[in-house]
């Protein structure tokens, strides 16, 4: 079967729905968590009236006689409870305290003139006009009861878990963290810090995707390098498969004698070998083993990578219970000319502002094999099927942002 490129996105996002277990952790451990339920507040924030100046609570009423003087009778400070605001009073408030039952308006200190430094026993003259509810931020302005503050499958980020603060929870019931078992094949690689052999090349896929699980906040499993033998294959899958909640592989996708994943899934589970019209990356297979989710990326890191970003992510995020991520692109001006290609390509580029435009610079070596091209792309520009580029055309950009997209 051949996928258009949001084919195999939808197809990947939906394959396997989240069944992990959920737990209650303290907020303060919650960062990059994934919600298990929605939250809805039992309390408004802020839960009173309160004051959004340092000044004078007054009833609006009683300043509009012009020269009158009110009688400061209260200090209230953040925290504190004042008393009701009698006719012809103020009370001095700063930032953060509760309004006084009867005041319905705060006059900033710099517009006011008053004696004995605004004490209780002076007097303050307002020197301006009043409306009522000025400065004023009223009770639930922030959050309502009954309103949802985060929602289930949600990311936490920092602002969520402020928000979590500000309602009082402690505890958030979140889905346990997604285990990713990593593996690479092929006899040609070699572990970094160890000696090359004739015919070999250090892995970097590897401990590229280990990073990406982690960054990304999976739980990243090392299985190791797997030799080319259907023997050892099988072996590595079944072992990764009853450690991990999901097992990737890269390289040995394809249909030649040494691609040993193939035939190996199929012995140990169900697999479908998919072509994504995409360039890098284009065999893809999913399947599982033994009941366990697998995602055999292609072998070269460039594609690796991308298949990784744009059809792998999807699959990460359903099996630990989020919304698929959007490809988010932002339009750009091309600094470069492409012919039109029959499968949809992710070019890596750089940004830069030319003339308050924003333009991008080609990388001399599309290579699916050239990783350093990724450490100097700012982002990748999205060729449609049947679409030539001409400089100057407008282009559709997705930013690589700490190496995601």
């Amino acid at each position: 079967m051949t996928l258009s490129v949001d084919e195999a996105r939808n197809k990947f996002a939906t394959a396997v729905g989240c069944q992990l277990a959920t737990e209650l952790v303290g907020l303060n451990d919650c960062l990059g968590r994934t919600v298990a339920q929605d939250l809805q507040s039992e309390i408004q924030v802020p839960p009173s009236d309160n004051s959004a100046m340092d000044g004078f609570a007054i009833r609006a009423v009683d300043a509009q006689a012009a020269g009158k003087e009110l009688s400061i009778d209260q200090r209230i400070a953040a925290g504190d409870v004042g008393h009701e605001l009698l006719e012809g009073s103020a009370a001095r408030i700063f930032t953060g305290a509760a309004i006084p039952q009867g005041a319905d308006a705060v006059v900033i200190q710099e517009n006011c003139a008053y004696e004995s430094s605004g004490e209780i026993g002076g007097t303050v003259k307002v020197l301006q006009p009043v409306v009522p509810g000025e400065n004023i931020r009223p009770a639930g302005q922030d959050i309502g009861i009954g309103d949802r503050v985060v929602t289930a499958g949600q990311k936490l980020n920092a602002i969520d878990l402020g928000l979590i603060a500000s309602i009082g929870v402690a505890n958030v019931p979140v889905y346990r963290t997604l285990k990713v078992a990593v593996f690479s094949t092929g006899d040609e690689l070699a572990v970094p810090g160890q000696p090359l052999k004739p015919g070999q090349i250090y892995n970097s896929n590897r401990t590229m995707l280990l990073a990406l699980c982690q960054q990304l906040g999976f739980e990243p499993l090392d299985c190791g390098i797997v030799e080319d033998t259907l023997g050892a294959t099988k072996a590595a899958l079944r072992n990764a498969a009853q450690k991990a909640d999901l097992v990737i592989s890269s390289g040995g996708v394809s249909v030649g004698e040494e691609d040993h994943i193939r035939p190996a899934v199929e012995a140990l589970g169900e697999l479908q070998h998919w072509k994504v019209q995409m360039k890098p990356g284009k065999p893809v297979v999913l399947g599982n083993i033994e009941g366990t989710p697998f995602l055999g990326l292609p072998g070269n890191p460039v594609s690796a990578f991308v298949v990784f970003q744009l059809l792998g992510l999807p699959l990460l995020q359903t099996l630990q219970g989020q919304a698929m991520s959007r490809l988010n692109s932002i339009p750009a001006i091309a600094g470069f000319s492409k012919k039109e290609t029959s499968r949809e390509e992710f070019i890596r580029v750089q940004l830069n502002r030319d003339n308050q435009q924003l333009k991008v610079t080609l990388f001399d070596n599309q290579s699916s094999g050239v990783l350093f091209s990724l450490a100097w792309a700012d982002g990748l520009v999205r060729q449609r099927i049947g679409r030539a580029i001409n400089e100057g055309d407008q282009v559709e950009f997705l930013p690589l942002i700490e190496g995601q997209l």
